[in-house]
């Protein structure tokens, strides 16, 4: 089987990609940049420039593929909106999928979408996976909560650094997932015929809240946290500055979606069905203690190598000054 992988240079993106080569299909990437996705080449991937909202160079992309596994989004840096990004460049894969006469195509989307139409995230995520579901396409829709990979930079360096870990609103508990697992979801949906045309929750062991996370942290750390909350009436006050002006509209968009996050609701799912329907046991399923104490058990030993590396270059130049010194001791 053939597999085209968008969104190929992503965190979860690459995962999708590594895993898929391991399991030995062909994978092809679609890329912006042959500089930037260089690494899925030397992994063994093919590379074919395209852009999603460049419709024309899809069915270059698409021609022989099997199937597809759609982790395309936009970042909040990006020049293009989201609409641009997740509504007109998916509506194009999709339609040019159909014409390519692809099998399978998958496609993650957000828990609970459908409940926050004003949050524009959530809304075009939803309208993409009516979309896909009156396409034709047999399709699998994955939904999820959020990475664990997210969670370094939100709460583990700042730790680590003394920095502010910022804590918005009433933090709601997510059920956050390692970016390889979902990807093993992924590419296991090609091989279960039970899975097309169907919709699946693909979140972590348990949903976690902010402080529980922090408090984690501090214990595999040996540091205390400098937390610093952020009322959600600030951070809309934010939202609704950054709308003003065009250039930050996906930083608005995407803190609309953090609304959702600092509102209280538990973002989380039962998963019991996933793992019946995809043959996985959920002993296989990153927890984020194991994550989260595999990270600091790294970070940790790596910080010792470097302060052992320093007092020992201190212990050499001490020894090198004295050896240079024109005095000599006094009995």
């Amino acid at each position: 089987m053939s597999l085209l992988v968008v969104g190929a240079t992503g965190t979860l993106g690459r995962q999708v990609v590594r895993r898929a080569l391991d399991e030995g299909y062909e994978v092809r990437c679609l890329v912006r940049s042959f500089k930037r996705a260089a690494f899925l080449k030397e992994w063994g991937a093919e590379l074919v420039q395209g852009d999603l909202c460049e419709p024309d160079t899809l069915p270059p992309a698409l021609a022989g593929v099997t199937a597809v596994i759609d982790a395309a989004t936009a970042r909040a840096t990006d020049s293009l909106s989201i609409k641009e990004v997740d509504w007109d460049g998916q509506v194009a894969l999709i339609q040019a999928a159909q014409v390519a006469g692809v099998e399978r195509f998958i496609f993650f989307s957000i828990l609970d979408a459908e409940k926050y139409p004003d949050v524009p995230l959530m809304e075009i995520k939803h309208c993409v996976e009516d979309f896909l579901a009156e396409s034709g396409l047999q399709y699998t829709v994955l939904r999820t909560a959020g990475f664990l990979q997210g969670l370094i930079g939100q709460y583990a360096i700042p730790i680590l650094e003394k920095q502010a870990v910022w804590v918005m609103g009433d933090t709601s508990a997510i059920a956050y997932i390692d970016t390889q697992d979902l990807a093993k979801f992924a590419v296991k949906a090609l091989k279960v015929p039970e899975t097309v045309n169907r919709t699946f929750p693909v979140v972590g062991s348990r949903a976690w809240e902010a402080y529980e996370i922090i408090r984690l942290c501090e214990r595999l750390s040996g540091q205390e946290a400098k937390v610093t909350r952020m009322p959600l009436n600030l951070l809309r006050s934010v939202r609704r500055i950054a709308r003003f002006f065009q250039w930050t509209w996906n930083i608005a968009d995407r803190l609309a979606f953090t609304e959702v996050i600092a509102a209280g609701k538990p973002v989380n799912a039962s998963m019991e069905e996933t793992y019946k329907v995809f043959g996985i046991d959920p002993s296989e399923v990153t927890t984020l203690e194991a994550y989260l104490q595999d990270y600091f058990g790294r970070i940790m030993k790596k910080l010792k190598e470097i302060e052992y590396e320093k007092e020992k270059a201190k212990e050499r130049e001490q020894a090198r000054r004295q050896k240079r010194s024109p005095f000599k001791k006094q009995n």
